[in-house]
C-alpha cells in the first residue's frame, strides 16, 4: 500500500516539473531563435550598407566583422543580441557614410 502512494507522489512531482519546465523551456527556446533571427538580419542589412557604400569606414567594418564572429560561435540569446548591436551600428556608420 505504501508503494502505490509513494508511486502516486513520484507521478505527481514529475507532473508538476513537466507543467512547469516545459512551457519555460519552450518560450527559451523562441526567444533564442528570434533573438538569432534579428542578429541574422542585421547582420544581413549591414553587409547591404556596406556593399551600397562607395568610401570605406574602417569602424563599420570592425564591427560588422565582429558581428559575424560572434554569429559563428554561436551562443545564447545575449550573443545574438552583442552581435544584433554591432551589426547595428556597422550599418548605421555605413549609412551615415552615403549620407555624407
Amino acid at each position: 500500500m505504501v508503494l502505490v502512494w509513494v508511486i502516486g507522489a513520484v507521478v505527481l512531482v514529475a507532473a508538476g516539473f513537466g507543467a512547469v519546465f516545459l512551457p519555460w523551456w519552450r518560450a527559451r527556446d523562441v526567444e533564442r531563435r528570434t533573438a538569432w533571427s534579428a542578429a541574422r538580419a542585421a547582420i544581413d542589412s549591414a553587409g547591404v550598407s556596406r556593399d551600397a557604400s562607395r568610401s570605406r569606414v574602417d569602424e563599420a567594418e570592425r564591427l560588422l566583422a565582429k558581428a559575424e564572429a560572434i554569429a559563428a560561435d554561436r551562443g545564447g540569446t545575449a550573443a545574438a543580441r552583442t552581435a544584433s548591436e554591432c551589426a547595428y551600428r556597422a550599418d548605421r556608420l555605413w549609412r551615415e557614410a552615403v549620407d555624407g
